[in-house]
């Protein structure tokens, strides 16, 4: 697999924390992915069944997590990350992310101060799950989880994803 195509190559890490070049290409993709620049390259960068989980869904599998990600382009006008920093360099890669988001359309300001944790396989090659804890915490209740799985299924019948690098750049990913 060649390596792929990362925006974010300026890791801000903790003091004493240090990451692999392959941990670097792996937090610089997950940077990339939520600044809404996807691509099929780097989404090959996670398991087949690896999972997805915010505040608004619980994505299991390729054909739930990568329209999430696809579909953060769809909804937001600007996405511009205010500060990062990788706090742990294990299994899960930790990092404090802030950033501000502009809804399409109706033009509303929302910035999210989040913990995402990064899981891998035991080898560290691949990505098995991504938590984005929005100020630190996933929901807890059943009403709130039931919606978060509920989104897992319904964001993938109107966003598409590509199917092929060919259609991923004409995108402009």
């Amino acid at each position: 697999m060649s390596s792929p195509n990362i925006e974010n190559t300026n890791i801000t890490t903790a003091p004493g924390v240090e990451l692999s070049s392959h941990q670097k290409t792996i937090v610089g993709s997950v940077l990339d992915l939520f600044a809404g620049r996807p691509s099929l390259e780097k989404l090959q960068l996670w398991t087949d069944d690896a999972t997805f989980e915010d505040n608004i869904t619980v994505a299991k599998g390729r054909k739930q997590y990568e329209p999430q990600w696809y579909g953060l382009q769809t909804a937001f006008s600007e996405i511009e990350r205010l500060s990062h920093s990788v706090t742990s360099n294990g299994n899960p890669i930790s990092m404090n992310l802030k950033t501000r988001y502009v809804v399409k359309g109706i033009n509303k300001e929302q910035t999210i101060e989040s913990v995402v944790n990064i899981f891998t396989t035991a080898d560290g090659s691949k990505i098995e799950k991504v938590e984005d804890k929005w100020g630190g915490k996933l929901p807890e209740s059943g009403f709130q989880n039931a919606m978060r799985k509920m989104n897992a299924f319904s964001v993938p019948k109107f966003v598409s994803v590509p199917k092929d690098q060919e259609e991923d750049k004409a995108r402009g990913n």
